[in-house]
């Protein structure tokens, strides 16, 4: 499958199968009752808010939809002022526990991990942490907040509970990783220098 470079877009247009497993990934959902509920609220969800409602008030229905009376927050450090902002929402509607990145303290010289200033002590960022204190504490849905790229992963693969991204992180384009898809400059510079380090773009000459 290369979905993305299609021209037609005709599964989207006129309902067309490509893969020939229509019925059999039909099945799929049929035989998950959360992936059914889940598939169902996201549809009303869109139904009734498509190009109304911002990310966070649709987290908020979307929860009221599921039945979901406790969430969790797990976000990173340099974003607390977003998850106080966001708790703040929340708060009145729904059991709210929140886990920053940092939390434990563990030092990256535990685990012999680079770092950002060499001499510095620092912690390490614990994703894992955070999905144990949230499943411990029962969370029903999990909010990420601009977790690392890789702490992210390693959250959604630990987390009991369904998670949903409200905050990417992204510390050059302002939380917003697709700016680099509607740039010119970042598109080329990517292009010519994807690996940095291994080559010099037009820019540094």
């Amino acid at each position: 499958m290369d979905c993305a470079q299609c021209k037609t877009l005709d599964c989207y247009n006129k309902g067309k199968d490509c893969t020939g497993d229509k019925g059999e990934i039909a099945e799929l959902y049929r035989n998950d009752p959360q992936a059914l509920a889940i598939m169902k609220a996201a549809a009303e969800l869109e139904a009734e808010g498509y190009m109304l409602l911002p990310r966070v008030q649709e987290v908020i229905l979307f929860s009221r939809k599921m039945g979901y009376r406790h969430l969790g927050m797990a976000f990173c450090a340099g974003l607390h002022r977003e998850a106080r902002l966001l708790q703040e929402l929340l708060a009145p509607h729904f059991e709210i526990t929140s886990a920053c990145c940092k939390l434990c303290g563990i030092a990256k010289d535990d685990f012999n991990l680079p770092k950002v200033r060499v001499n510095a002590h620092e912690v390490i960022c614990n994703p894992v942490g955070q999905a144990d204190i949230l499943n411990r504490a029962g969370t029903e849905l999990n909010l990420l907040l601009g977790l690392c790229l890789g702490h992210d992963m390693l959250f959604n693969k630990h987390s009991a509970a369904p998670v949903t991204t409200v905050i990417v992180k992204d510390r050059v384009l302002a939380n917003n990783p697709a700016g680099a898809l509607y740039s010119a400059h970042w598109m080329r510079m990517i292009k010519e220098n994807p690996i940095p380090g291994k080559g010099k773009s037009t820019d540094d000459k």
